[in-house]
């Protein structure tokens, strides 16, 4: 909004000329986001603690002190997160950018899935809300939507098109098999992060270092000077993402100075399911979907411990991890909240390093 009420000013040079620049616009989204998490976090926290009353129901079969340490805890805090990210991306991203608009849908479209998830399992006070096939059908839904919309975006020699990173010039037709690939990237990238959500602090911090590897290079690859180059493909428009990212990184910086161990506030299904299907749908709209796996290595490995313990379970009646997902496997092997916490963010800011890496490695 910011844009377009300014820049009109710009003529000639001066201060509001500074509204063209996508880095600027984006600092601003960052400190935006930031201040908004810090102030409305309070009321916030203390609204969800009145309605809530009991807090997230905490499941019997996991850790045993999750029942004790974190039963009372409010949850849906990832409203507080996409308040901030809504109000700072609308302030300062262009409104006639269409992958902005792409991202936001598929970001609420998200939230509001795993909102109704929390309020259902906060009212009932039961650890299971929106029935699993219901809540994924409706992730698919969102997902092919938002499929279709970048292949509208993408100019038509990337369109339906498979880039693969390190190789510069292979790039897979797949037509409109894009579609459903898409489509199960971002619910993948959404279900992922959901399952990664199990300890305080846990999914925030490499949300947030993902979202800043992803900004990065949709602000790259909207560039055509950057892209010629790393001899990358050019994806007009997607710089403007890099001003969603910064305010995803405030708001979530924001967030976690509530989530910090011991956890005032859950994010929840609106937060988890929301910011997955961010990065999911930034990495549809850039042409990095191989990317995203490396980035997000970590969400990926969260996502395969489940599939692998239910599947093992299933055949031999044996389980694979002391529990999954992997993060309670090693609570149950006596390492502490925090060790866990802090060597998963280490990981995932060397993945996210090792995914930046790909866009000059040709």
């Amino acid at each position: 909004m910011l844009h377009l009420l300014l820049t009109p000013l710009s003529q000639g040079g001066g201060f509001f000329n500074l509204f063209n620049y996508i880095t600027f616009r984006a600092g601003g989204a960052f400190l935006t986001a930031l201040v908004l998490g810090f102030l409305l976090g309070p009321p916030l926290i203390a609204f969800l603690r009145r309605t809530q009353k009991r807090g997230q129901p905490i499941r019997s079969d996991g850790p045993e002190a999750h029942l004790a340490l974190k039963a009372g805890t409010p949850t849906m805090g990832g409203v507080l997160i996409l308040g901030a990210v809504l109000v700072s991306t609308l302030l300062w991203a262009r409104w006639d950018n269409g992958y902005v608009w792409m991202v936001l849908f598929v970001t609420f479209g998200f939230g509001a899935i795993g909102l109704a998830d929390d309020w259902m399992k906060v009212t009932r006070f039961n650890p299971r809300g929106v029935p699993g096939r219901i809540r994924f059908g409706l992730g698919l839904a969102v997902g092919l939507v938002a499929a279709w919309w970048a292949m509208q975006l993408q100019p038509a020699g990337l369109s339906g098109m498979l880039a693969f990173p390190v190789l510069k010039d292979l790039l897979l037709d797949l037509s409109w098999g894009f579609l459903p690939f898409g489509m199960l990237v971002i619910a993948g990238a959404a279900n992922a992060v959901n399952l990664t959500d199990g300890l305080d602090g846990l999914a925030i911090m490499p949300v947030m270092i993902a979202a800043g590897t992803l900004g990065a290079i949709a602000y790259a690859v909207g560039r055509v000077d950057f892209t010629e180059y790393l001899e990358v493909h050019y994806v007009p428009g997607t710089g403007e993402i890099a001003v969603f990212c910064a305010a995803l990184i405030g708001g979530g910086l924001g967030f976690l100075w509530y989530n910090a161990p011991p956890a005032a506030v859950f994010m929840g299904d609106t937060g988890s399911l929301a910011l997955g299907g961010a990065l999911g749908a930034i990495a549809v709209a850039t042409k990095h979907e191989i990317v995203l796996a490396i980035v997000g290595g970590l969400f990926v490995v969260e996502a395969l411990s489940v599939i692998i313990q239910v599947l093992w379970y299933k055949r031999t009646g044996r389980r694979v991890f002391l529990m999954a997902p992997i993060h309670h496997h090693f609570e149950k092997l006596g390492w502490s909240e925090p060790t866990i916490v802090i060597r998963f963010w280490i990981i995932s800011l060397i993945l996210a390093m090792i995914g930046l890496a790909t866009l000059k490695i040709r």
